[in-house]
């Protein structure tokens, strides 16, 4: 018997698929972490990624070896500073130790403050250190951009530059995804040919909030569209309750 691709089961089992796991609190422990990727394993089904400070990279990979998860960190986190050697610097630490995908914050207040060149020259230098498969999403902060044309304008910058995938927020400002945010960024990247992924993250807690961005995914770029490779959400909180609605009835 087939099974409703629209089915609450059947949605959390896709977007535990499209989920990157993520644990960025400032007081995180490696015990904590290791609980984290013990439910990750535990999952009725693999998140694409764990998202986690670069100091747990190292335990991180050997608690999921073995497994198709991908280990994803931060630099440039989550202030968005402007110094391009610096965040060489953050980037070549954090895939020595061994991550497999970089979430890099756009220098945003410079972008805000009309200094486009200096935002894309931190995003060039990051480009330029993530070698062939090591996956580079942008994080553009959009709630502290705040209007449609420089949320556009840091598209335009991501993709112009080759970043995988464009990505709402940090979680760490008053406002972070939004539809309408990512309804301008999903626009640009079907402008831009649907080659840049997206990534909602920052307030998406449950699975009715995550469905919203699915959906503006799959309007815009169609069904096929938002598989790990191009789609990801961003979430701790929403974790447990895919985990539960996605799990074989009893």
């Amino acid at each position: 018997m087939s099974i409703d691709a629209r089915s609450p089961r059947a949605l959390a089992a896709r977007l535990l698929s499209l989920l990157d796991l993520t644990s960025l609190g400032e007081d995180d422990t490696p015990a904590r972490i290791e609980a984290l990727c013990a439910s990750a394993r535990a999952a009725p089904v693999l998140p694409a990624a764990l998202c986690i400070y670069p100091e747990h990279v190292g335990s991180v990979r050997r608690s999921l070896q073995g497994t198709a998860v991908k280990v994803a960190t931060v630099v440039n986190f989550p202030e968005g500073g402007s110094d391009p050697q610096r965040v060489e610097r953050e980037t070549r630490r954090a895939l020595a130790a061994g991550a497999d995908e970089i979430d890099l914050v756009l220098p945003y207040r410079a972008l805000r403050g009309g200094d486009a060149a200096g935002a894309r020259a931190v995003v060039r230098r990051c480009r330029t250190v993530c070698a062939d498969g090591v996956l580079l999403k942008l994080i553009l902060e959009t709630g502290e951009l705040g209007t449609p044309e420089l949320i556009h304008a840091a598209c335009a910058i991501g993709i112009e530059e080759g970043v995988d995938f464009l990505k709402t927020s940090t979680g760490k400002v008053p406002v972070n995804a939004t539809p309408e945010a990512a309804a301008v960024m999903l626009d640009a990247i079907a402008a831009a040919g649907g080659r840049c992924g997206f990534k909602a993250a920052g307030g998406i807690r449950t699975l009715a909030a995550a469905v919203t961005y699915l959906d503006l995914a799959e309007a815009r770029l169609g069904a096929g569209w938002a598989d790990p490779a191009h789609f990801r959400i961003g979430a701790s909180a929403l974790f447990g309750e895919l985990c539960a609605t996605a799990a074989p009835a009893a």
